[in-house]
């Protein structure tokens, strides 16, 4: 506290000139805060004691020098191929100052023109490739370092190892739900999500876009869905006869309305009324006689008083 004591005199300290405490004797409080907040930080700094960092270990060391010496080899390989900075591709329109054309009627016109300057196209070379980053073929066993099937859809297959037309082929959403029996939910939610590219509907443009998986994949996930080939195949049995059965029942409906509505179109209903036609009465009782229809065989029995 006897350092404090100077900051509460009417002497001023020697962290502040003279003309502070002399001039304005109302901030002498604020001085005294001041001064004591930092004679407290200065002690604080001084008696912590400065904790001691932990030494790295060599593998460490060893591990950011590797880092060190691949960014630097990644940088100066951008450097070289790419020495100029990326312009805009392809051709952009310029609007030229417009040009006046006299029409000979008393006024004239400015017509606008488009001047195309083409861009020169720099072709941007891949930075260099280490070591630890080649991939090894699953089908020949070979490195390589880039493919289609490793771009699109995260398959560990070279470009020379693709097959087209069989294993590797592409085949639409449609197709996978149907030859496979997949649902939707299959495709887009379970775990790991089947990745897709998509293309323009060749059959019309204007459509949606398709979605194509590839074959290998979409068999796997068949397969962990039916478990066997075999149980993949009654499934698609017993569906196509149920898919049988409906056709033919849908037939066998359309067949007997149709010979309903020919047998209602022959037959016409006679709407007309019957005239009974009666024959000779007979007597039955004392005065209770009956009396047939010749045509509708009516019998009408009636009394006589």
């Amino acid at each position: 506290m006897r350092v404090l004591e100077p900051c509460l005199t009417r002497e001023a300290p020697p962290l502040f000139p003279a003309r502070l405490c002399a001039h304005a004797p109302s901030r002498r409080g604020n001085v005294g805060r001041l001064c004591t907040f930092l004679v407290l930080k200065l002690i604080m700094e001084t008696s912590a004691p400065a904790e001691e960092k932990p030494a790295l270990s060599a593998a460490m060391r060893a591990k950011i020098e590797r880092n060190r010496q691949r960014a630097l080899m990644l940088r100066q390989a951008r450097l070289a191929t790419r020495p100029y900075p990326s312009t805009g591709e392809g051709c952009s329109r310029v609007k030229a100052p417009p040009k006046i054309v006299d029409t000979g009627g008393g006024f004239f016109l400015e017509e606008e023109e488009e001047e195309e300057h083409t861009a020169e196209k720099i072709v941007h070379l891949p930075g260099p490739v280490l070591e630890c980053d080649y991939l090894i073929c699953e089908e020949c066993g070979k490195e390589f370092m880039d493919s289609y099937l490793m771009n699109h859809f995260d398959l560990v297959t070279c470009d020379n190892c693709r097959d087209v037309e069989d294993k590797h082929k592409l085949i639409t959403r449609t197709e996978a739900k149907q030859e496979y029996l997949l649902k939707d939910c299959d495709l887009d939610k379970r775990e790991p999500v089947l990745k897709f590219i998509l293309k323009k509907n060749p059959h019309n443009p204007r459509w949606g876009d398709m979605k194509l998986y590839l074959k290998l994949q979409v068999i796997q996930r068949s397969l962990e869905i039916w478990g066997t080939e075999e149980a993949l195949e009654e499934a698609k049995e017993s569906r196509q006869d149920n898919r049988e059965k409906m056709k033919q029942k849908k037939f066998d409906k359309k067949v007997k309305e149709l010979r309903h509505a020919v047998r209602s179109s022959i037959w016409k209903r006679d709407t007309s009324i019957h005239q009974h036609e009666y024959g000779a009465e007979e007597m039955l009782e004392d005065d209770l006689y009956k009396k047939i229809c010749t045509t509708c065989g009516h019998e009408l029995v009636y009394e006589k008083m």
